[in-house]
């Protein structure tokens, strides 16, 4: 999985880096058809982009902290990419072989 987290007016600390990653752990263990991601942090809003295989997810949060928008984002997520992996199973579930 390919991250990319950018800050938008301020820089990025190694201790936000490990902070979404430790967030994304979680996420992750729910799909593992996750190809890239890309978090964008400003001071009260989080952002993400997930590219999936066959979808494109885009989740954001506004919240008053930075810390608070980020775990409300991977919380919006995570509901997001299961939702997806419930919808894409019912489909391949509810499919009826062709009769030979």
């Amino acid at each position: 999985m390919n991250l990319k987290i950018t800050g938008l007016n301020f820089d990025v600390t190694e201790a936000i880096k490990n902070y979404v990653s430790d967030k994304l752990a979680r996420i992750s263990r729910h799909a593992d058809n996750i190809i890239s991601v890309t978090i964008t942090l400003s001071v009260e809003k989080a952002e993400a982009d997930v590219h999936l295989a066959g979808k494109d997810l885009h989740v954001e949060a506004i919240e008053q902290d930075m810390y608070a928008a980020i775990d409300v984002l991977m919380d919006k997520l995570d509901r997001a990419v299961l939702k997806h992996k419930e919808k894409s199973g019912d489909v391949r579930s509810t499919v009826k072989p062709e009769a030979e």
